[in-house]
């Protein structure tokens, strides 16, 4: 039956394949969008400050516009992959680009934090959609190429991790902090016209009653979950506290029903076989540890350079151009070398050098200036993130070239979530740290071996070669 499922998906992908000029317009279109969601991912950070003031708002609250973008994309890249498969991805995607522009629209206009922060959250339910929906929109169109095309989205994100911040210090220096957000509105109304013109429809799979329990189930662990993880970061919160143990609790409840619950519906929600099936279950806790190491100890390079070193916080910022540039230098190789080496090797090679990077980090200076050396670090270990992404955004999709949007969602929920409790839980240690700089030296050795660790699951990957 298996088989035959993912010969009539090929099938049906084979008969809606698009000509060559016409699918890398398809592919600009849904690039356009991911970056747009990346960008958003680190350009308010810069703003921070101006939005204190201008809303007379507490410093916690201020920096809920970025936690709560965090977690909005967690709670709905799992959702959006598995409705893009069976609902179709073009509409999901379309959708997203509308609610995404709205929103952003709305939080321009915002004259209050609490306001903000909410449709914050709204924006994160557009962003969250565009990578699911537009990871199964490449593969139909690229058919036995998608490996490559799925690949190359590696390229996207650290470019908008770059541009973000640029772009926030700019708007906020000669305009405003609304300019970060007005600034998507006329690029949605330009992607959402594209998008429509361009974009084709794709096949559908059958599908029965829409899985309400079991989205309620899943969103609940995961906002559980993550806001206990969340509260662990701050400076005075404590494990045993109310606040920790409760959503915790809930989250952890509302997961292990959600599992139970998939194993028995008729039409589950997220199929148990992607969470735990061969091959998949290893990826998914690879990209949470992942994320754990990686996400994490990049949000965190500024504040190590700045109170370590004591570089300045423009200078310490752009340390993270360092990494995306390393990153962009190798992902094309990478993804198209995939198909010779398989996933194993750039999985091992790509763990191996961003550990290495992250242990140099780590260490004083031993001849360059500290700004020098923290730019080789950082550039080393976007190199290894160059080369393991690719490998990893594609491990699985073979194995269920029918479930490509649900598989896409799984994977950035397993890796945000690690990131956001990689973060949480080095903030919180270099908040009880009376040396926060050499504490956070030691967490880089930590994650470090980390990354080591991780590589004996590598081995547990499934090995695929050749074209698709």
């Amino acid at each position: 039956m298996a088989v035959a499922s993912v010969g009539a998906v090929s099938a049906a992908t084979s008969a809606t394949f698009e000509p060559q000029p016409r699918r890398y317009l398809v592919f600009g279109v849904v690039s356009i969008a991911l970056f747009m969601a990346s960008v958003d991912q680190t350009i308010v950070a810069t703003a921070l400050g101006t939005l204190q003031h201008d809303l007379h708002a507490q410093v916690n609250w201020s920096s809920w516009t970025i936690t709560i973008y965090a977690l909005g994309q967690i709670l709905v890249m799992p959702l959006a992959g598995s409705i893009s498969d069976q609902y179709g991805r073009k509409k999901v995607f379309v959708a997203a680009i509308a609610l995404f522009t709205v929103a952003s629209l709305c939080c321009g206009l915002a004259n209050d934090i609490y306001v903000l922060v909410a449709l914050r959250a709204v924006q994160a339910i557009g962003g969250g959609a565009f990578m699911p929906s537009a990871t199964g929109i490449v593969a139909d169109q690229f058919g036995p190429d998608r490996d490559r095309a799925i690949g190359l989205f590696t390229s996207i994100f650290p470019i908008g991790g770059i541009v973000g911040p640029i772009l926030g210090g700019v708007f906020v220096t000669y305009w405003s902090w609304r300019g970060i957000f007005l600034v998507n509105v006329p690029i949605g109304i330009v992607l959402f016209c594209l998008a429509v013109m361009l974009v084709p429809d794709s096949a559908k799979r059958a599908r029965g009653r829409v899985d309400v329990t079991g989205i309620v189930l899943l969103g609940t662990g995961l906002l559980g979950a993550m806001l206990a993880v969340s509260y662990l970061g701050g400076a005075t919160s404590s494990p045993l506290s109310p606040a920790f143990v409760g959503p915790l609790a809930v989250g952890l409840v509302g997961l292990v029903l959600f599992v139970r619950h998939s194993a028995r519906a008729t039409h589950p929600f997220i199929p148990l076989r992607l969470l735990r099936g061969h091959g998949f279950a290893v990826m998914n806790l690879i990209n949470f540890m992942f994320g754990v190491a990686i996400l994490g100890f990049g949000t965190l390079v500024p504040l190590y350079a700045e109170q370590r070193y004591g570089i300045h916080t423009l200078a310490a910022g752009s340390l993270l151009t360092a990494r995306a540039v390393g990153m962009i230098a190798v992902a094309a190789i990478a993804v198209f070398t995939l198909r010779r080496t398989g996933y194993r090797p750039p999985m091992i090679a790509g763990f191996v050098l961003a550990s290495t990077g992250l242990l140099l980090m780590s260490v004083a200076p031993p001849v360059l200036s500290p700004y020098a050396w923290l730019a080789v670090a950082a550039g080393i270990t976007g190199i290894g993130m160059g080369v393991a992404i690719p490998a990893t955004n594609n491990a699985t999709l073979q194995l269920a070239p029918e479930s490509t949007a649900a598989i896409a969602g799984l994977r950035g929920m397993f890796r945000q979530s690690g990131g956001i409790t990689g973060i949480s839980i080095v903030t919180a240690i270099i908040a009880r740290s009376s040396n926060p700089g050499v504490a956070q030296a030691h967490v880089f050795v930590v994650l470090a071996v980390f990354l080591v660790c991780l590589i004996p699951l590598v081995f547990l990957v499934p090995e695929h070669r050749g074209s698709w």
